[in-house]
Protein backbone atom coordinates (compact mmCIF):
# COMPACT_ATOMS: atom_id res chain seq x y z
CA UNK A 1 0.00 0.00 0.00
CA UNK A 2 1.42 3.65 -0.75
CA UNK A 3 2.08 5.99 1.77
CA UNK A 4 0.28 9.17 1.16
CA UNK A 5 2.02 12.31 1.64
CA UNK A 6 0.65 15.56 2.67
CA UNK A 7 2.37 19.08 2.79
CA UNK A 8 0.27 21.38 5.37
CA UNK A 9 2.51 24.12 5.72
CA UNK A 10 3.01 26.61 8.36
CA UNK A 11 0.25 25.18 10.77
CA UNK A 12 -1.20 26.04 14.61
CA UNK A 13 0.01 23.23 16.27
CA UNK A 14 -2.88 22.21 17.94
CA UNK A 15 -5.56 22.11 15.08
CA UNK A 16 -2.87 19.43 13.61
CA UNK A 17 -2.62 17.67 16.58
CA UNK A 18 -6.69 17.09 16.73
CA UNK A 19 -6.44 16.42 12.91
CA UNK A 20 -3.99 13.59 13.67
CA UNK A 21 -6.22 12.24 17.10
CA UNK A 22 -9.50 11.98 14.72
CA UNK A 23 -7.63 10.50 11.74
CA UNK A 24 -6.45 7.72 13.72
CA UNK A 25 -9.57 7.14 16.40
CA UNK A 26 -11.90 6.99 12.71
CA UNK A 27 -8.84 4.85 10.27
CA UNK A 28 -9.47 1.15 9.89
CA UNK A 29 -7.41 -1.72 8.41
CA UNK A 30 -8.40 -0.40 5.23
CA UNK A 31 -6.75 3.51 5.47
CA UNK A 32 -3.86 4.12 4.10
CA UNK A 33 -0.79 5.74 5.91
CA UNK A 34 0.00 8.97 5.56
CA UNK A 35 3.25 11.16 6.00
CA UNK A 36 2.10 15.07 6.77
CA UNK A 37 4.69 17.88 6.57
CA UNK A 38 4.71 21.17 7.85
CA UNK A 39 5.98 24.22 10.21
CA UNK A 40 4.39 25.16 13.31
CA UNK A 41 3.78 28.91 15.04
CA UNK A 42 6.18 29.05 18.10
CA UNK A 43 4.87 27.06 20.98
CA UNK A 44 6.39 24.53 23.52
CA UNK A 45 4.71 20.98 23.60
CA UNK A 46 5.06 19.12 26.78
CA UNK A 47 4.94 15.21 26.27
CA UNK A 48 2.56 12.81 28.21
CA UNK A 49 5.02 12.83 31.37
CA UNK A 50 6.37 16.15 30.83
CA UNK A 51 7.54 18.08 34.03
CA UNK A 52 6.56 21.43 33.86
CA UNK A 53 9.76 22.12 35.93
CA UNK A 54 11.50 21.93 32.62
CA UNK A 55 9.78 25.49 31.53
CA UNK A 56 12.01 27.94 32.84
CA UNK A 57 11.30 30.82 30.95
CA UNK A 58 8.24 29.97 27.82
CA UNK A 59 7.44 34.18 28.45
CA UNK A 60 4.53 34.55 25.80
CA UNK A 61 5.14 31.13 23.65
CA UNK A 62 1.98 28.93 24.47
CA UNK A 63 2.19 25.79 25.80
CA UNK A 64 0.51 22.66 25.13
CA UNK A 65 0.07 19.65 27.03
CA UNK A 66 -0.37 17.09 24.55
CA UNK A 67 -0.18 13.25 24.55
CA UNK A 68 3.20 12.18 22.69
CA UNK A 69 5.60 10.55 24.48
CA UNK A 70 9.01 12.62 25.77
CA UNK A 71 9.44 15.47 27.60
CA UNK A 72 9.59 19.23 26.44
CA UNK A 73 10.40 20.46 22.79
CA UNK A 74 10.10 23.57 20.54
CA UNK A 75 8.68 23.78 17.33
CA UNK A 76 8.93 27.37 15.09
CA UNK A 77 8.98 28.37 11.79
CA UNK A 78 12.29 27.30 10.13
CA UNK A 79 12.20 23.84 11.75
CA UNK A 80 10.90 20.77 9.31
CA UNK A 81 8.38 18.81 11.40
CA UNK A 82 7.37 14.91 9.63
CA UNK A 83 4.24 13.29 11.61
CA UNK A 84 3.60 9.83 10.72
CA UNK A 85 0.10 8.26 11.00
CA UNK A 86 1.13 4.62 10.33
CA UNK A 87 -0.58 1.08 10.55
CA UNK A 88 1.91 -0.11 12.64
CA UNK A 89 0.69 -3.39 12.78
CA UNK A 90 0.28 -3.41 8.77
CA UNK A 91 3.97 -2.77 8.68
CA UNK A 92 5.36 -4.98 11.13
CA UNK A 93 6.88 -2.80 13.15
CA UNK A 94 6.67 -2.29 17.37
CA UNK A 95 7.75 0.96 18.95
CA UNK A 96 11.26 0.60 18.99
CA UNK A 97 11.50 -0.19 15.59
CA UNK A 98 9.34 2.90 13.83
CA UNK A 99 11.62 4.95 16.39
CA UNK A 100 14.89 3.96 15.06
CA UNK A 101 13.43 4.46 11.41
CA UNK A 102 12.53 8.09 12.17
CA UNK A 103 16.30 8.51 13.89
CA UNK A 104 17.53 6.68 10.84
CA UNK A 105 15.90 9.00 8.17
CA UNK A 106 17.34 11.95 9.50
CA UNK A 107 20.94 10.42 10.52
CA UNK A 108 20.36 9.82 6.33
CA UNK A 109 18.89 13.22 5.34
CA UNK A 110 21.83 15.08 7.52
CA UNK A 111 24.28 12.76 5.66
CA UNK A 112 23.32 13.84 2.01
CA UNK A 113 24.68 17.21 3.40
CA UNK A 114 27.77 16.12 4.20
CA UNK A 115 26.52 16.24 8.05
CA UNK A 116 27.09 13.26 10.29
CA UNK A 117 24.86 12.58 13.28
CA UNK A 118 24.14 10.25 15.24
CA UNK A 119 21.43 8.39 17.46
CA UNK A 120 21.59 7.85 21.30
CA UNK A 121 20.13 4.85 23.30
CA UNK A 122 20.29 7.08 26.19
CA UNK A 123 17.66 10.02 24.73
CA UNK A 124 16.03 9.24 21.75
CA UNK A 125 16.90 11.58 18.46
CA UNK A 126 19.46 12.50 17.05
CA UNK A 127 22.73 14.27 17.28
CA UNK A 128 25.63 16.37 15.64
CA UNK A 129 28.47 16.06 18.04
CA UNK A 130 26.86 16.64 21.37
CA UNK A 131 24.34 18.98 20.29
CA UNK A 132 20.93 17.72 19.38
CA UNK A 133 19.09 18.35 15.97
CA UNK A 134 16.29 16.13 15.90
CA UNK A 135 13.87 15.14 18.45
CA UNK A 136 10.88 12.56 18.16
CA UNK A 137 8.02 11.57 19.92
CA UNK A 138 5.42 9.31 19.52
CA UNK A 139 1.78 8.18 20.42
CA UNK A 140 0.70 4.71 19.69
CA UNK A 141 -2.93 3.60 19.64
CA UNK A 142 -5.40 1.34 17.93
CA UNK A 143 -2.12 -0.26 16.38
CA UNK A 144 -1.41 2.82 14.69
CA UNK A 145 1.04 5.65 15.45
CA UNK A 146 0.90 9.83 15.18
CA UNK A 147 2.91 12.58 15.97
CA UNK A 148 6.47 12.54 14.82
CA UNK A 149 9.71 13.78 14.34
CA UNK A 150 11.02 17.40 14.20
CA UNK A 151 14.27 18.44 12.63
CA UNK A 152 15.81 22.02 13.15
CA UNK A 153 16.95 23.33 9.40
CA UNK A 154 17.14 27.35 9.52
CA UNK A 155 15.10 28.93 12.70
CA UNK A 156 15.55 30.75 15.79
CA UNK A 157 17.04 28.41 18.42
CA UNK A 158 16.78 30.88 20.95
CA UNK A 159 13.51 29.36 22.84
CA UNK A 160 15.59 26.16 23.44
CA UNK A 161 17.06 28.30 26.06
CA UNK A 162 13.88 28.86 27.98
CA UNK A 163 13.63 24.75 28.93
CA UNK A 164 15.65 22.21 29.31
CA UNK A 165 14.98 20.66 26.11
CA UNK A 166 13.58 16.80 26.00
CA UNK A 167 14.10 17.12 30.17
CA UNK A 168 17.84 17.78 30.05
CA UNK A 169 19.39 20.40 31.51
CA UNK A 170 21.94 22.39 29.44
CA UNK A 171 21.65 20.41 26.51
CA UNK A 172 22.53 22.61 22.74
CA UNK A 173 20.92 22.58 19.99
CA UNK A 174 21.95 23.02 16.44
CA UNK A 175 20.28 23.06 13.07
CA UNK A 176 21.45 22.38 9.69
CA UNK A 177 22.21 26.46 9.01
CA UNK A 178 24.84 26.07 11.54
CA UNK A 179 26.92 23.69 9.11
CA UNK A 180 26.08 25.89 6.15
CA UNK A 181 23.67 24.36 4.51
CA UNK A 182 20.55 26.64 3.25
CA UNK A 183 17.29 24.81 1.93
CA UNK A 184 14.26 25.22 2.34
CA UNK A 185 11.99 23.50 4.93
CA UNK A 186 9.41 22.40 2.96
CA UNK A 187 12.31 20.41 0.72
CA UNK A 188 14.15 19.05 3.76
CA UNK A 189 10.75 17.72 4.97
CA UNK A 190 10.28 15.93 1.82
CA UNK A 191 13.47 14.57 1.97
CA UNK A 192 12.64 13.21 5.18
CA UNK A 193 9.85 11.14 4.32
CA UNK A 194 10.99 10.06 1.01
CA UNK A 195 14.07 8.16 3.52
CA UNK A 196 11.67 7.19 5.99
CA UNK A 197 9.60 5.34 3.19
CA UNK A 198 12.97 3.35 1.99
CA UNK A 199 13.56 2.72 5.80
CA UNK A 200 10.01 1.21 6.44
CA UNK A 201 9.30 -0.63 2.76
Amino acid sequence: MQIKIKQLGIQNYENVWREMQQFTQHRTTETQDEIWLCEHFPVFTLGLNGRREHLLNVGDIPVIQTDRGGQVTYHGQGQAVVYVLFDLKRLHLNSQQIVSHLENAMIQTLANFQIFAQARADARGVYVQDKKIGSIGLRIKKNGCYHGLSLNNNMDLTPFQFINPCGYAGLQMTQLADFGVMIDTPKLAEQIAFNLIQEIQ
